[in-house]
């Protein structure tokens, strides 16, 4: 019985198997590879998926959802006429399809998959995806990230050896970067990086607005049929503008009649903070890796969003190099991911084929704030951009004399303070009674390739307390209750301008760093929050001035790289070679 491998897109989703040794995709029913990522309800009671549903965006938009895997892992409800899905219900009614269209195509049940995700999803978005699949009948133990998926393709197809590629995935609604190194049966994940806010729905949105603009039309104010028209507009203005230039964009519906023509150079000025979005993960994984542009061999642009000739000019400009030619922009993610299900198979055919992937944040556990007791900081065990499968562990002492249980709760994310982020559990263990710090306990973390990590505790004399996570949320409840407490804080002085724009400073570079610099960085932020805490204004004033110094040359070392500076401003046309 085959597995499928399944590439669920915010914009379209596609299927592929591996038969007759590649990867081959698999049809829907009308013949196309691509099928719309969109859900809508009949007036019969029918729900509709993909290109019959896409279609019903304009004329029954009540009834009609799309670009919901932008909330998987979420509590938002959509509602289609009297029905109402979360966003997992309704990628469940995709994956579903997809399922019937393979079964119809391999003429035989299928009831396993491997399926895509952006290597930026978080673990409630990765436990909605693997709920998706149960619901639509598939058995999804694995789950492979968006761009290895790319890079694997790519491996096997190109057959290139000891290379380093950055692989640029420009989807409808997320953006993911990853590093990848090859070398001869062994493809391995060195970094990732990316924003789930940020793919071609923007720019479409952020083009429709812009047309709105220029001729004086307040886009918020059109009723939903309208926004979506212009929307739907928009995306074809941006399609065409990959063939040729420049292109007309009009609305004419009897009530609103205005016209723009749409050049590279208006897109890149409109979306321009769209732009420099994409460079901030770039710069990341860079970093992370600890390696340089000189070291890359290839850039891989995919994903349908990087068909446009504005991005790809735009990202060859800051990488100073070209994109690969033939990187099957569409295809090259669920081609991948057809050879992860041939691997997880044990095709005879990629026996030997090796695939490392990594963790996409860090998670740790809670650990006490000496300074501001009411905001525990975090603790990193296993770091991001660990290569997977990892186990590592970590010594923690008591913090209060005749303490006799320890609560270990455990977080995902990369702030600092844990209540930035997510919690997925909580354990406990008993110590005996003493002093403060003369118990301790062991902490060790195992993560695995598929999203399971076991959390153990072990203390001083030898009993274990275990816990098995696999992709919990925060519950309703438990955001309320966060709520609750930040109105509740009573303000400081680190609510003056000054400290809290250092404050928020400090912490977007603990954020960008790992290893030894996040924790000097987290001295300071702790040194300086004790300043903040005297409510000494003289010394407050020091402090701050101390504070920006050293702020200011971490940004000069991070920023160390090499990117030339991007001139947002530049015109395909004066260059004899844009696409």
């Amino acid at each position: 019985m085959a597995i499928i491998g399944i590439d669920l897109g915010t914009t379209n989703s596609l299927a592929a198997v591996w038969r007759n040794g590649k990867s081959e995709l698999i049809p829907n029913a009308s013949g196309d590879y691509l099928t719309p990522s969109v859900v809508s309800i009949d007036a019969d009671g029918s729900i509709l998926v993909g290109q019959a549903a896409r279609d019903r965006l304009v004329s029954h938009p009540e009834q009609t959802a799309a670009r919901f895997k932008r909330y998987m892992g979420t509590k938002k409800i959509f509602h289609l006429g009297s029905h109402t899905f979360t966003a997992e219900e309704l990628s469940a009614l995709v994956l579903r399809r997809l399922r019937e269209d393979a079964e119809c195509y391999l003429g035989e049940p299928v009831t396993e998959a491997v399926i895509s995700v952006p290597a930026y999803f978080a673990e409630p978005q990765r436990a909605a995806t693997k709920r998706a699949g149960a619901l639509a009948g598939l058995f999804v133990e694995r789950l492979v990230n968006e761009p290895s998926a790319a890079a694997l393709s790519g491996h096997l197809m190109d057959g290139n050896e000891d290379m380093v590629s950055l692989v640029f995935d420009l989807g409808g609604g997320t953006l993911d970067v990853s590093l990848v190194e090859r070398f001869e049966n062994v493809v391995s994940v060195t970094a990732v990086s990316g924003d789930n806010h940020l793919g071609g729905s923007d720019f479409d949105t952020r083009i429709a607005r812009g047309f709105c603009e220029e001729n004086k039309i307040s886009f918020d104010d059109l009723p939903l049929h309208r926004q979506e028209i212009l929307i739907r507009q928009a995306e074809q203005c941006k399609q065409a503008l990959t063939t040729q230039e420049p292109v007309i964009m009009a609305i004419d519906d009897g009530t609103v009649s205005a016209s723009l023509l749409l050049t590279h150079e208006w897109v890149i000025r409109k979306c321009s903070p769209l732009f420099r979005r994409m460079l901030a993960p770039i710069r990341t994984v860079f970093r992370d890796a600890q390696m340089s542009l000189d070291e890359l061999s290839e850039l891989v642009l995919v994903g349908g969003s990087s068909h446009m000739p504005s991005v790809r000019r735009y990202i060859a400009q800051a990488i100073g190099q070209e994109p690969e030619p033939n990187s099957r922009p569409d295809t090259a993610i669920a081609l991948g991911t057809a050879i992860c299900a041939a691997m997880k198979a044990r095709n005879p055919d990629i026996r030997q084929l090796i695939l490392t992937d990594v963790c996409p944040f860090t998670l740790g556990i809670a650990r006490y704030n000496e300074v501001d007791t009411r905001r525990d900081l975090m603790s990193p065990i296993i770091e991001r951009n660990s290569v997977l499968p990892t186990s590592k562990e970590g010594t923690y002492y008591t913090v209060h004399d005749g303490q006799t249980e320890i609560e270990i709760r455990i977080y995902q994310g990369e702030n600092m303070y844990c209540e930035e982020n997510t919690l997925l559990g909580k354990l406990s263990i008993c110590v005996p009674a003493a002093p403060r710090g003369q118990q301790s306990i062991r902490i060790r973390f195992t993560y695995d390739i598929n999203g399971l990590l076991e959390v153990e505790a072990i203390n001083q004399n030898q009993e274990h307390a275990q816990l098995v996570l696999q992709n919990q949320e925060l519950t309703e409840q438990q955001v309320q209750h966060k709520l609750k407490e930040l109105s509740a804080l009573k303000l400081h002085p680190r609510d003056q301008e000054k400290p809290r724009a250092l404050l928020a400073r400090a912490e977007r570079l603990y954020t960008m760093t790992v290893g030894a610099l996040r924790e000097q960085i987290e001295r300071m932020l702790l040194w300086y929050d004790a300043q903040l805490n005297g409510q000494e204004t003289i010394r407050i004033a020091k402090a701050s001035r101390q504070m920006e110094q050293y702020l200011g040359q971490v940004e000069s070392y991070i920023g160390k790289d090499c990117f030339p500076d991007v001139d947002l401003n530049w015109n395909p046309d004066e260059e004899e070679d844009a696409l």
